[in-house]
């Protein structure tokens, strides 16, 4: 049992230091009009100081310049590949050497897709998923749950940031409701009580955590970090305990925060300061 530890070990250290060597620093600076759509679309972004505004919007520039894109069936606009971008930065961001070696490439779907990878036809459940076999190295995400993510704060959802907690959560190698990377071991079994405790007030109905939080450790986690991002402060008053395990796994005391969208003054009918030449609403501003 030590023996496969210990191999599995020293294989993730060696992707991991293959994997360091392809990282690059973003060769630009943040253009104006993206800091615009993220003061007015992302409200972590928009609690921040000015120094770490800087430290985020760097971040964000560094995931772009290592991660590829690729739209399926779709257009990627700016606000797309910004929103994929923060959903990556927010979790990690207090860990600012933090790189997403297991990420190569975000395929962006226009909508829903089944477990084919269709867009059309009966059983399109999926709005996003942690790729693994021939996909690994890849993540998938609808795009309009991308964007819903970001616009409805209340309903506890995120999507993006629910599949880069799974990224984080498999950087040990196993997706299991335990980043090990960033989780003190004192603490995995008083955490596992309190999941599987969780995991049984959902079943019964006597808990606001999602449903789909009752599928597994490594769901319940996820789904826990989306109600963490999104309503930390609602998150802090009826689960304190998970609260603050949270708080110290990412090293993040979100309940001090005021999150809360900057008017960035972009009118529906005003230019997209994408400069795509269209209306706000024709291009980033357009959820579908």
């Amino acid at each position: 049992m030590l023996f496969l530890l210990l191999a599995t070990l020293l294989i993730t250290g060696y992707f991991i230091r293959d994997s360091m060597d392809k990282w690059e620093a973003p060769e630009a600076a943040m253009p104006r009009r993206w800091k615009t759509l993220l003061a007015s679309e992302v409200r972590f972004y928009s609690s921040l100081d000015i120094d770490k505004k800087h430290l985020f919007e760097y971040k964000v520039m560094e995931f772009l310049a290592n991660c590829k894109i690729t739209p399926i069936e779709t257009k990627v606009h700016d606000l797309d590949r910004l929103l994929i971008a923060a959903s990556a930065v927010i979790p990690i961001f207090a860990f600012p050497e933090w790189k997403y070696y297991n990420l190569d490439e975000v395929l962006l779907y226009s909508s829903s897709f089944n477990d084919n990878f269709e867009t059309e036809g009966e059983d399109r459940r999926i709005f996003g998923m942690v790729g693994t076999g021939y996909m690994e190295g890849k993540m998938i995400l609808s795009r309009g749950a991308l964007r819903q993510g970001f616009q409805n704060e209340s309903d506890r959802r995120n999507t993006a940031i629910h599949e880069f907690v799974h990224l984080i959560d498999k950087a040990d190698g196993v997706i299991d409701g335990v980043p090990s990377l960033l989780f003190e071991k004192q603490y995995v079994l008083p955490w596992f009580d309190m999941v599987e405790k969780k995991i049984h007030e959902i079943e019964t109905d006597r808990s606001d955590i999602r449903p789909y939080g009752a599928t597994n450790r490594a769901e319940f986690f996820a789904v826990l970090c989306e109600y963490f991002f999104e309503c930390p402060k609602l998150l802090e008053r009826k689960h304190p305990q998970l609260y603050d395990y949270l708080e110290m796994i990412f090293h993040q005391r979100l309940s001090e925060r005021e999150f809360k969208i900057v008017d960035a003054e972009i009118g529906r009918n005003d230019p997209c300061p994408c400069d795509s030449g269209k209306k706000f609403k024709r291009c980033c501003g357009d959820v579908v």
